[in-house]
């Protein structure tokens, strides 16, 4: 794939528009400046390059399909944390006890709410937020104690499922604890999935109780109560919602507070529970559903355990002075996997949310501060979709700069590409050029992890470089507990995802049809398998799709057939070159890859999102595209047309201008002509998780697209 290629400083440094006389200068007066920084740099630092060349992982063996260990766990893989914690109530239990009193969960206080008239005439709802406000692991640990025993109460019974279906919050994690500490099985369902998925996880699993909130509860389980018929009890970790006739009989709702109050009064009577064995089920996580209704993937104590063991060891210095900020759905393993390695290191956990996260983001009030603003955290996950809006949205604001600021700021990035790619740092650019960038998320962060989906090389480095801090790319699925690799915080390479993780090893299986080998030179492709105790129990009530994706090898260890293509660099690390479910066979016979094509495109200024498409029943490739609002109607404007947003985007003159765009691009991106898109369409409305054309991950759902521009892909392949 173009974007995991790891690209040359040289190829992805601005440009600028500096006298050639003053420039000279300039440089002149960099490389005195780069002279006198390097010679304290090299007595005193080990080079991050030295460590950068360092070998990460090996096979185990001489045969090509052999599995690749990091270099810390080629005797052995790691399984456990801490000695003795072999499920995740042992985790916590032993983390309460050693973090007692330090604060761990935080949630802003609501200070007020006022509905802001937008100029389009639409109303948004705008928040004013005071402080964090704290509970520390001992207040966790009695709370997530007596709401388990007040679900007991409630009837529901060890090794039987519940659901939670609610926002990411503190509640949410409380919730999970008492489940893991009283051996229920808990069902995870995204926030924004749509109400026939809601319907069938919640069937499928013949769920009696269901977490959530309230606003979920009128919005989403509202309509579909009555189709769910083994649904019992609904509890709603915010209060009571303001009405409850239209409810099934037999359905009663009731308030975390009361549960836990129910669960207190009955833990004096010191009833035993049943604690999980490392075997047991902790999660029946359903997937956000990229290739129709969302699978249930069975993960036990041990699979969890041992995937934040390998998670925790890519971290240094995690430990309590370290501040997590959590604002992705819980319902994503790798924002879950994220909170629990923070949980059991003493680390703290803020919540947010997408639309609190900044001072900019749409909910806070102008003027008002946003989450890391307030809570200043050192660590942060995101998915490729945000790092991209972030760097779109922090490059727009370069265009915007005056020619001298815009010019000062493009001299110190590309210096500072330079000196990254030699393993060095730039400790004036980072205070005088970069500051106010950085402190978009706070200032603070020393680390950002980032999965979900494939992070462009552009992006990386821009996140390196503005936000002074390393960018760990990982790769993980939910069927391997999230667990994977993750990339040295030294290697500061692009487009590769790291070492395997020292919980689990990874092998490449031929793939005839794409062409890919384990014997290819100079570097062993193919399909990647991952083995390990983090590879979880198969599909809820699926032995199908179990037996289709996972195998046991000789010795009794479990695998995970991925459907990823990889590679492995010379280092030992992974890159991720191509999907099986991407590639296409067109009718001449060449095979594309659609993600090859999306990821070489993505990243221009114009383009908010792109999905490419084919067939096998014609020669050429098309695209959707979502045009970035303000560069299209920029580029409209250049072009002397006119019209709404919606008339801009269903023009043809407007779809053949953005093409020339498009092709160009994937000219410099050395696609294959029959790579490039032929024709498109220009998409007026955003693709959203709440539209259902893309995961919460914001993962393309590719079925979902064809069925929505069934039309367009009819009209762009000549049919009427």
């Amino acid at each position: 794939m173009n974007n995991h290629v790891s690209s040359k400083p040289s190829t992805m440094k601005l440009k600028h528009t500096i006298n050639p006389i003053l420039l000279y200068f300039i440089h002149f007066l960099i490389s005195l400046y780069t002279i006198l920084t390097y010679i304290p740099f090299y007595f005193f630092s080990e080079s991050r390059q030295e460590k950068s060349n360092q070998i990460k992982a090996k096979p185990v063996n001489s045969k090509p399909d052999s599995a690749y260990r990091s270099v810390n766990s080629l005797d052995g893989l790691a399984s456990v944390l801490y000695p003795g914690c072999d499920t995740l109530d042992k985790v916590f239990t032993y983390a309460k006890n050693k973090f007692k009193n330090k604060r761990l969960l935080g949630t802003r206080e609501v200070l007020n709410e006022e509905d802001e008239l937008q100029p389009n005439g639409k109303i948004f709802k705008k928040v004013i937020l005071g402080h964090y406000n704290w509970l520390s692991y001992e207040d966790v640990f009695v709370r997530a104690f007596n709401f388990g025993c007040g679900l007991q109460k409630l009837g529901q019974k060890p090794k039987t499922n519940i659901a939670i279906f609610c926002e990411t919050r503190a509640e949410w994690m409380i919730a999970a604890q008492a489940c893991f500490m009283y051996n229920f099985q808990l069902v995870t369902l995204y926030a924004t999935l749509g109400g026939p998925a809601i319907v069938h996880g919640l069937n499928e699993t013949e769920v009696t109780n269901i977490i959530t909130s309230k606003e979920l509860l009128q919005t989403k389980l509202k309509d579909i109560v009555s189709l769910v018929p083994c649904l019992r009890h609904i509890i709603t970790v915010d209060g009571k919602p303001p009405t409850w006739s239209e409810f099934p009989k037999g359905v009663i709702v009731h308030t975390m507070a009361a549960v836990q109050a129910l669960g207190a009064k009955a833990s004096t009577e010191n009833q035993p529970h049943s604690k999980p064995l490392p075997s047991d089920i902790a999660v029946i996580m359903y997937t956000s559903g990229s290739t129709g209704l969302p699978k249930g993937v069975m993960i036990s104590h041990s699979n969890i355990i041992a995937g934040i063991t390998g998670m925790a060891e890519r971290i240094p210095e995690l430990g309590e002075e370290d501040v997590y900020i959590g604002y992705l759905p819980l319902a994503h393993v790798l924002e879950l996997s994220a909170e629990l390695v923070c949980l059991s290191h003493g680390c703290r956990i803020g919540y947010s949310s997408p639309q609190t996260l900044a001072d900019q983001s749409s909910k806070i009030k102008k003027g008002s501060k946003g989450d890391t603003s307030m809570l200043k955290p050192t660590l942060m996950a995101a998915v490729p979709e945000i790092m991209d809006r972030i760097y779109k949205n922090v490059m727009n604001k370069v265009n915007e700069m005056s020619s001298f600021q815009r010019n000062l700021f493009i001299l110190a990035y590309n210096y500072k590409m330079e000196q990254i790619s030699k393993g060095r740092n730039t400790p004036l650019c980072n205070s005088f050029v970069f500051q106010k960038v950085r402190s978009l998320l706070g200032g603070n962060i020393r680390l950002l992890l980032c999965g979900g989906a494939p992070l462009s090389a552009a992006t990386q480095r821009f996140m390196n470089i503005c936000f002074c801090c390393p960018v760990g790319q990982g790769y993980g699925l939910t069927e391997s507990a999230g667990a994977g690799t993750i990339t040295e915080v030294w290697d500061y390479n692009t487009g590769r995802v790291g070492a395997p993780l020292v919980c689990c090893e990874i092998k490449l299986k031929n793939w005839e049809e794409g062409g890919y080998f384990n014997t290819d030179k100079p570097h062993p492709r193919g399909e990647i398998l991952i083995g390990g105790q983090n590879v979880t129990m198969g599909y809820y009530k699926n032995e199908a799709k179990t037996k289709a994706d996972f195998f046991e090898d000789e010795n009794g260890q479990r695998w995970l057939c991925t459907g990823d293509i990889g590679e492995f660099d010379p280092d030992g690390c992974l890159k991720i070159i191509d999907r099986k479910k991407d590639l296409v066979k067109l009718q001449a016979g060449e095979y594309v890859s659609l993600g090859k094509v999306e990821a070489a495109l993505k990243n221009l200024p114009l383009v908010d999102n792109i999905c490419a498409y084919a067939n096998s029943y014609h020669s050429y490739v098309i695209g959707f595209v979502v045009p970035n609002q303000k560069e299209l109607t920029e580029l409209a404007r250049k072009k002397g047309l006119k019209g709404t947003w919606e008339e801009l985007c269903n023009s043809c003159e407007m779809e053949n201008e953005v093409l020339k765009v498009l092709s160009e691009a994937a000219i410099s991106a050395s696609l294959e002509k029959f790579e490039i898109p032929v024709k498109i369409r220009l998409s007026p409305e955003p693709w959203t998780p709440e539209t259902g054309l893309v995961t919460d991950a914001f993962k393309l759902k590719r079925k979902e697209l064809k069925t929505h521009y069934q039309a367009d892909i009819e009209r762009m392949y000549g049919r009427k």
